[in-house]
């Protein structure tokens, strides 16, 4: 498990633009369970969620259309809440950095680290707004 020092930060790059922090199974159950669009991110330490992942979220949200709710919960950190969330990721394989977009309940998008890795925050973003204007 990741130390909280180097943790908090991360988290707040996500919480301090209006992200929830999901910490425990039962509130991504909760949430997930919302009806309208939530994005859940599962954040990390890695590079390609510090230089792509978090700013391109971020700047995604400059759009006309984006998802009802705004979630997150941090792998290596969030050990349980992370778990919980990936059981609703299927068939994808754990993944993080990873977006998951659910649509009253069902998972509509996903974005595995590898579409995350060499792309840039830009890229990131400009495909999450297309998702957000089909989905939302």
């Amino acid at each position: 498990m990741y130390p909280e020092a180097i943790v908090n930060p991360m988290k707040a790059e996500l919480t301090s633009v209006g992200f929830a922090e999901l910490t425990t199974p039962e509130e991504v159950d909760q949430m997930i369970k919302t009806e309208g669009t939530v994005l859940m991110v599962v954040n990390s330490v890695c590079g390609c969620a510090a230089g792509a992942c978090r700013p391109g979220v971020t700047r995604s949200l400059d759009n006309g259309r984006k998802p009802f709710k705004l979630t997150t919960v941090f792998a290596g950190f969030d050990v349980e809440a992370v778990n919980q969330a990936r059981k609703h990721f299927a068939p994808y394989p754990p993944s993080s950095p990873a977006i998951a977009l659910f649509k009253n309940g069902e998972l509509v998008h996903f974005v595995e680290r590898h579409n995350i890795e060499g792309q840039n925050a830009n890229a990131i973003s400009e495909h999450l707004k297309a998702v957000y204007d089909e989905f939302c």
